[in-house]
């Protein structure tokens, strides 16, 4: 069974991790979450689930306003053509709804299947914002404490400009 975002935030308190998490309305999109979220402060993230020609599974993180380049990002991974994943394989692999995609959601992932790789401008911010699992809150968490939360669960993201 999937975690849920309380045990996502069990999961945090163990690993001595602080974060705070507003509610808002559900929001599937980056102009819907500019609408909704109020003043929180930190950068503004989204999550992308990609795959390549093999299968091979990526989630990529950047801030809210970058623009992802697929056949940039395609040479820098050294892979086959960049498409983004059927919702399927959002619920299967990260045992999350399609626009809720979220780094956080590699607690649900098995045998490391995802590749993350985050933004290196992103991971300047001091404060990152993403979905705990859910559309219908963000939660902030320190860009340190977004490495150590993956490394805990065994990944080495790949830190690259986008």
């Amino acid at each position: 069974m999937p975690a849920t975002p309380d045990d996502l935030f069990a999961y945090f308190r163990t690993l001595g991790i602080e974060t705070r998490t507003a509610k808002h309305a559900p929001v599937f999109t980056v102009e819907e979450a500019k609408r909704f979220r109020g003043t929180l402060s930190g950068e503004h993230c989204k999550s992308l689930l990609l795959k390549d020609k093999k299968g091979a599974l990526f989630l990529v993180v950047a801030s809210e306003d970058r623009q992802v380049d697929l056949k940039r990002l395609r040479q820098t991974l050294g892979v086959a053509n960049l498409s983004f994943a059927r919702p399927e394989a959002v619920r299967e692999t990260l045992g999350i709804e399609p626009g809720s995609v979220t780094p956080f959601a590699l607690l649900n992932a098995s045998a490391r299947a995802v590749r993350p790789v985050l933004d290196r401008a992103m991971m300047a911010a001091e404060q990152l914002n993403y979905h705990p699992l859910v559309n219908t809150h963000t939660t902030t968490i320190r860009g340190a404490d977004l490495l150590r939360f993956l490394e805990t669960l065994g990944y080495t993201p790949l830190i690259v400009d986008l």
